[in-house]
């Protein structure tokens, strides 16, 4: 059961682990060796208990913090020549108050703990677990240099809550509008301001509770072509590398949702799921490099990474070209007349809306976001359902409830909105899983004016990683807080959000820049889960490698899920109702009596008839 009575505020209540303000800042020594993969990996830890060699690792990050090793003293020169400038009169008393000022030692509250080095000091993780490490150690908001760069992380519920909703005008995008730029444009996650209030007033409507019902059927028929899929390499005996196809599921999904298009990615390899990968591990690259390299000309024509990143930015675009020409002929043609529910029949996809509600098809704020939409629409959904199956390959007790609520609700047909409300238990695995995986596992902000996180002042134009990661596995907030339980949210209760969950539970982020999505993504992944375990049977492929992880904007494997998948023998459905028993002894009926039929009063039921009462089916 999540914990959420009370605040969870890390940094003013530390444990003995923790280190309170004023007592040293953290420096991240280079480590000794440093691996030349791209990928920061680690290995992921399921139903088995946790990772050995990550358990090994952050035994000894904590080991050496606690040493002292990295610990370096602030500037002890500050106080003495401030106070010898002090006794100089008014001007050294104004030049000590500028020393003073510049130097850091004028503060509104107690000095931030700091931590210097590079994420690559700690070998062989993804860059969201030594963040992890560190809050467990040094609370709730701390300050990170490596290079040239410094990050605010914050991984405090109440601190979040006010960045996100109580002061949200006070923040910006930041360097996510800034990494995102180049693929993304100005599109509704990266834009702020102005833009973003007008794009999201665009966008909102579209998806209305009609179009989203609609999308049931759609997000059916996809997840059905996949189970075509998953069926034929049963039956060849195959093992299947999943997070691929989960990949060209929500692809397709995205194509028919957003374009009216068929991607048919299950069939084949078009080449966009490559794509939008390269764009985001590009995306992730910049926002930690100390040297902008792309900014340079000649680099964009002689780096094979830059070349690889134009190509497949390319690709993309001249897809977007063909949708919004083939859309905009469909409008022209059209006899619509627009309101708040508008959708056409034929093509109920986002652009046929926003073409029909009056949007310039030749702005590049079109493109920007119907970019954004094709990206993060498929890329989220994608991980959200990779990472699910990989816990539900740990954890056989949670897809036994799972399979038995897809047999009692889903028919032979394709699922309705419904029966999407009476998968209570899927929706929880898919909250859980969004709990220990969620996506993004960092949201990114800039302050935009001098502000206080909790006790702490920061200035206008910190940058900030406020660690969804962190906040989704804190042992304050939550029971077992690495274990998979879908049940620790009542089945009958509300569905878990950032409000009552008091922003220990961020999904889907918070305040008024909450994903516009959310019930897009959740009906979704829903679906897709539900229909898929009701047909198969999911475990670890013999012999596939470790799970690791790596990040590209969400949280991909490293080398695939590769899972057996195998057609599922269900077991005979035995309702325990209230039956008549009637003898056929000498072809007479004797008097019937009701009672509850259970497998053994069946199993030995020799000579007798069932007779079920259709009122209790």
């Amino acid at each position: 059961m999540a914990t959420t009575a009370g605040s969870c505020n890390v940094s003013s209540a530390p444990p003995p682990r923790y280190l309170g303000s004023g007592q040293g800042r953290l420096r991240l020594a280079p480590a000794a060796s440093r691996r030349n993969s791209p990928l920061l990996r680690c290995s992921a830890s399921g139903g088995d208990g946790p990772d050995k060699v990550l358990e090994k690792r952050r035994a000894e990050l904590t080991a050496r913090i606690s040493s002292g090793e990295f610990t370096a003293q602030g500037p002890g020169w500050l106080a003495p020549v401030a106070a010898r400038l002090a006794k100089l009169g008014p001007p050294g008393e104004l030049a000590a108050g500028l020393l003073t000022k510049v130097a850091g030692g004028e503060r509104r509250g107690p000095e931030l703990p700091q931590a210097v080095g590079s994420l690559a000091s700690v070998a062989g993780e993804a860059f969201f677990l030594p963040l992890y490490d560190l809050f467990l150690t040094y609370g709730g908001v701390f300050r990170l240099n490596f290079g040239p760069k410094s990050f605010l992380i914050v991984s405090d519920p109440d601190v979040a809550k006010h960045i996100l909703r109580d002061n949200s005008k006070a923040y910006s995008k930041g360097i996510l509008a800034e990494i995102l730029e180049f693929v993304m444009g100005t599109g509704l996650i990266p834009a702020d301001g102005e833009i973003w209030r007008v794009r999201r007033r665009a966008i909102v409507p579209a998806l209305h509770q009609k179009y989203v019902t609609a999308m049931i059927g759609l997000f059916g028929n996809a997840s059905d072509r996949l189970c075509q899929k998953l069926d034929k390499a049963a039956s060849d005996g195959e093992d299947v590398e999943m997070e691929s196809l989960f990949s060209r599921l929500t692809l397709d999904v995205i194509g028919k949702a957003v374009f009216n298009y068929d991607f048919d990615s299950l069939s084949y390899d078009n080449g966009i799921v490559e794509a939008v990968y390269v764009t985001l591990r590009e995306a992730e690259m910049r926002s930690t490099s100390p040297i902008p390299t792309w900014e340079i000309p000649i680099w964009k024509d002689i780096s094979p990474r830059q070349r690889k990143v134009n190509e497949a930015l390319a690709l993309i675009n001249n897809i977007l070209d063909e949708l919004i020409a083939t859309c905009k002929r469909m409008v022209d043609e059209e006899d619509l007349q627009f309101h708040e529910e508008y959708m056409n029949e034929k093509d109920p996809s986002i652009l046929h809306f926003l073409l029909a509600s009056g949007d310039d098809v030749s702005s590049k704020q079109l493109r920007d976001d119907l970019m954004t939409m094709l990206i993060a629409g498929h890329e989220t959904s994608a991980a959200v359902l990779t990472w699910t199956f990989y816990l539900l390959s740990k954890y056989p007790n949670v897809m036994s409830k799972l399979q038995a609520e897809a047999d009692a609700v889903l028919g032979d047909g394709l699922p309705t909105l419904d029966d999407v409300k009476k998968l209570k238990y899927t929706t929880r695995v898919i909250n859980e899983s969004l709990r220990l995986y969620p996506q993004p596992p960092v949201l990114i902000r800039r302050s935009l004016e001098d502000d206080m996180l909790g006790e702490y002042p920061i200035g206008k134009g910190e940058d900030i990683f406020i660690s969804i990661w962190n906040l989704h596995r804190c042992p304050k907030h939550w029971d077992d807080a690495d274990v998979f339980n879908p049940e620790r949210w009542p089945l009958d209760g509300p569905n878990p959000n950032e409000t009552n969950q008091k922003f220990s539970y961020l999904p889907f982020g918070g305040g008024p820049r909450k994903c516009v999505g959310d019930m897009f993504a959740t009906f979704e992944t829903v679906v897709a889960t539900a229909m898929l375990v009701k047909r198969f049977d999911f475990h670890m492929a013999p012999g596939a490698p470790p799970v690791e992880m790596t990040t590209g904007a969400t949280i991909h494997t490293t080398k695939g899920l590769n899972m057996t998948v195998t057609r599922r023998i269900k077991p005979p459905v035995i309702p325990n109702l209230e039956m008549k028993i009637v003898s056929d002894s000498e072809g007479s009926t004797s008097s019937t009596a009701s009672v509850a039929v259970s497998a053994a009063s069946i199993a030995s039921g020799e000579g007798q008839q069932v007779e079920v009462s259709t009122s209790q089916v």
